[in-house]
């Protein structure tokens, strides 16, 4: 079941984030020393907590049916720009359970609900597996850039709803 994200859930959403992001770290080799920034080393409670109450961020989770948190995933709306998709995730364990695909679809429908026309996503681009699965959802790919504090490229992509 898909449902909001609560206040108390919070800090089981930074350790559904950590552990889920933490795979592609440990694939591409990226560290807390090489990459502070990334999702799996970067996901406090403290900014979590800034992005619900704060931001007013639309927070979502998939939960089993005896209430464990496996998914989740954060929208945010900047000014006029598209909505954007953040930290999409699924516990490892449960990954190829369709799990992932209920997610997005439930983010399309959301962010048609909100009166968004595209969702904007930004991923490691040297994950090319992900940008696949993406692109196979039906997002395009917009471009890359390059940061200094990251040991990757980061990929732009977009989906018209």
């Amino acid at each position: 079941m898909i449902r909001e994200i609560r206040n108390e859930e919070i800090p089981e959403c930074v350790r559904v984030i950590r552990a889920s992001f933490m795979t592609v770290a440990e694939e591409l080799g990226f560290t807390a020393e090489n990459a502070p920034r990334f999702t799996a080393f970067a996901t406090t409670e403290e900014r979590l907590r800034y992005q619900y109450e704060v931001e007013k961020r639309p927070m979502y989770g998939f939960f089993s049916d005896s209430g464990e948190l496996l998914g989740y995933y954060s929208l945010a709306k900047q000014s006029e720009q598209p909505w954007e998709l953040n930290n999409l995730c699924v516990l490892p364990d449960h990954r190829h359970d369709g799990i992932g695909d209920l997610l997005l679809k439930d983010a399309f429908s959301r962010v048609k609900e909100y009166g968004g026309e595209k969702l904007f996503i930004g991923i490691v681009e040297e994950n090319t597996r992900l940008r696949k699965w993406y692109e196979s959802k039906g997002f395009q790919h917009l471009g890359t850039k390059k940061f200094e504090f990251f040991p990757f490229t980061c990929g732009y992509m977009e989906k018209k709803l």
